[in-house]
């Protein structure tokens, strides 16, 4: 009996080192490609003339599809920033889902709008749209607000892909701040595009917690003063600067962030638009489309993902909404990968279905059960006076010394290339935090992934939740 005991200790404890080689050589190698990626980029668009995209009637044409729900209190400032974006073509729909509150009327005081008849294309399913206005003033020719009946974000998105009538869309969370010339860099790799079609950009998203804002700009770049900001400022160094660029490198990104992402229109709605019976519809619609371009032939394609700070967007201070929100972003890619589970392993999607896929089953919905199994473990063991803590103490400092080193490698490249934090005392500030992370704010976030799970397949949760934000500027009330 003991031998079995022994040997069963000894086949999970080399499951967990192999475990945690793979996928800590997962990430030296997405940081390989990263770099590459980056140094590419910046070496590319050095001196990209972005007046000549603004000038040029080649340009192809853009719609930004910003839902509103309850945005009473910034709709008017909101509307405002999005028209001063610097572009030739472009038009702002404002999506009014079913608001309970005066967005609405907010809007038709503010621009001066008036209902219009216009003919709508239910090309993809969405709830009835009651109404839509636009401005007797010429000065806000670009803007069109829509009315209708309340579906939720993606229902809301899909009634703005059916008003749109450009060759390019961007969806927009109303209360991101976009640069002024985000549009002009975000279309670039469509101009680009030569033997690969381009179906969908991604742009960086950082924190606005802090920051001074003026006008729906960035006036002075500030770093979070509480802490929980703080670690989702390196949380994102992580994902998009080196996670997402790695992967765009690869052609296997599977992900746009919701708050700034740009998309082929046409293929979009071929796909079938966003998925409103998921909460994870962002992600959902990329691999869609990118699932669509297989099964139907339609050659070389590429995902695109740039890293310039162009979005900027208040992120959860409170552990509450924080946990709500990883507890939604887990739900969906959940059902977003079983949705699309025929692509596992499946050599028919290439690099997609043999790589990009099993990547995110194995290492980012996987991950948080190998993590509680082997606090189980160690725990069980402790009690039974079985533990090997020559392993576990080595495990421990394995695990932990690249995980900080791996937060270095994301604030390195950040830094190197747009350097947004330029204080000596913010630049320490960060380096502490990457330092704390991996002992108070990864354990958190591994708990919430778990209850995600639970969520799912046991509660049977499929709401998308609440999302409350203290707004820019504002401090969150505190008892």
């Amino acid at each position: 009996m003991d031998n079995l005991i022994n040997i069963f200790q000894k086949t999970v404890e080399l499951g967990f080192l192999i475990y945690s080689v793979l996928i800590f050589s997962t990430y030296l190698i997405l940081s390989l490609f990263s770099a590459i990626a980056l140094a590419q980029y910046i070496k590319r668009n050095r001196y990209t003339d972005l007046g000549s995209i603004l000038s040029s009637p080649l340009s192809p044409s853009i719609s930004i599809l910003a839902p509103a729900y309850n945005e009473a209190n910034t709709i008017i400032e909101n509307a405002r920033s999005l028209l001063s974006l610097h572009y030739v073509d472009f038009e702002v729909i404002i999506i009014n889902d079913g608001s309970k509150d005066d967005t609405l009327r907010k809007m038709i005081n503010e621009y001066q709008m008036e209902e219009v008849d216009y003919a709508i294309n239910y090309e993809i399913p969405c709830n009835p749209i009651k109404a839509v206005y636009k401005s007797t003033n010429q000065a806000f020719s670009k803007l069109i607000l829509v009315d209708k009946v309340n579906g939720g974000k993606a229902d809301a998105l899909n009634a703005g892909m059916n008003i749109s009538t450009k060759q390019l869309f961007t969806t927009i969370d109303v209360d991101c701040v976009i640069e002024h010339d985000g549009l002009l860099k975000m279309v670039k790799p469509f101009l680009d595009q030569k033997e690969e079609r381009i179906i969908a950009t991604g742009g960086v998203v950082r924190v606005a917690n802090s920051c001074e804002i003026e006008d729906g700009r960035i006036k002075s770049v500030e770093l979070p003063k509480d802490l929980l900001p703080r670690f989702q400022v390196i949380e994102y160094f992580r994902a998009f600067i080196l996670g997402r660029m790695a992967w765009s490198k690869l052609n296997g990104l599977l992900l746009i962030s919701g708050a700034f992402g740009m998309f082929d229109r046409e293929i979009a709605t071929k796909a079938g638009g966003y998925n409103k019976h998921t909460v994870g519809e962002d992600m959902e619609l990329v691999v869609r489309m990118r699932r669509y371009m297989h099964d139907n032939n339609m050659g070389k394609y590429r995902v695109t993902f740039i890293p310039d700070p162009l979005c900027w967007t208040e992120v959860p201070s409170s552990t509450k909404i924080l946990g709500g929100q990883r507890n939604r972003w887990t739900r969906g890619t959940i059902d977003t990968l079983w949705m699309h589970r025929v692509m596992f392993f499946n050599p028919k999607y290439g690099r997609l279905g043999m790589i990009s896929f099993p990547y995110w089953v194995f290492f980012e919905w996987l991950a948080p059960y190998v993590e509680l199994f082997g606090y189980a473990y160690f725990f069980v063991l402790f009690a039974l006076g079985q533990i090997n803590f020559l392993f576990f103490i080595t495990l421990f400092i394995y695990v932990y010394t690249f995980s900080v080193m791996f937060s270095m490698f994301a604030f390195l490249f950040e830094e190197v290339s747009y350097y947004q934090y330029k204080k000596k005392s913010d630049i320490l500030k960060l380096i502490f935090t990457a330092m704390i992370e991996p002992l108070i704010y990864h354990p958190l976030v591994v708990f919430w992934e778990i209850r995600g799970n639970y969520d799912y397949f046991i509660n049977n949760k499929r709401d998308w939740g609440t999302m409350t934000r203290a707004g820019f500027g504002k401090k969150p009330e505190t008892k």
